[in-house]
């Protein structure tokens, strides 16, 4: 039973990750009016979709994971 609450502890945990994830991916785009240089930010092409494969691969680490 504590391995249960334990394991939804950490999925709990993973899709806040992959919500702040999709979060900071989110924001104004480029039309062809303007250009915004804000697309090619470090926040929106490296940090965010890292924390939501962490937070994906953490919700399989939850799933899968067994009494010890």
């Amino acid at each position: 039973m504590n391995t249960s609450l334990n394991n939804r502890r950490i999925i709990i945990a993973a899709c806040a990750l992959i919500i702040t994830g999709y979060i900071l991916m989110s924001g104004p785009g480029s039309t062809e009016q303007s250009f915004n240089p804000d697309i090619f930010s470090a926040r929106r092409i490296v940090i965010a979709p890292i924390l939501c494969l962490s937070g994906y691969l953490l919700i399989i680490v939850g799933i899968l994971r067994k009494k010890a």
